[in-house]
């Protein structure tokens, strides 16, 4: 991981793992989506527990399943920008 993309996705995912308060459940299956897709494209891999959870994150990252992994990254990104900000405003 080197170049610029990989950098700033980096950069975001650890802000966001780091943050404190709260993420609404939709937003935090977005996050979920892009990260398993900008990692593991469209080779979808998913445990035996059929739950209500893994089906709502199986979904979510199923319909990603033509986006590139640098989109997706991008995507991450965007969102994670999206949060932090509203985070930093609502201080």
């Amino acid at each position: 991981m080197n170049n610029e993309l990989d950098i700033e996705f980096s950069e975001a995912f650890e802000k966001i793992s780091r943050l404190k308060e709260a993420v609404a459940p939709d937003i935090m299956l977005k996050f979920y989506a892009y990260y398993k897709q900008a990692y593991y494209g469209s080779t979808f891999s998913f445990n035996n527990e059929l739950d209500v959870r893994n089906a709502f994150k199986a979904n979510a990252w199923m319909q990603l399943k033509d986006m590139s992994s640098q989109e997706a990254k991008k995507e991450y990104i965007k969102l994670a920008k999206i949060v932090l900000n509203n985070k930093i405003n609502k201080k």
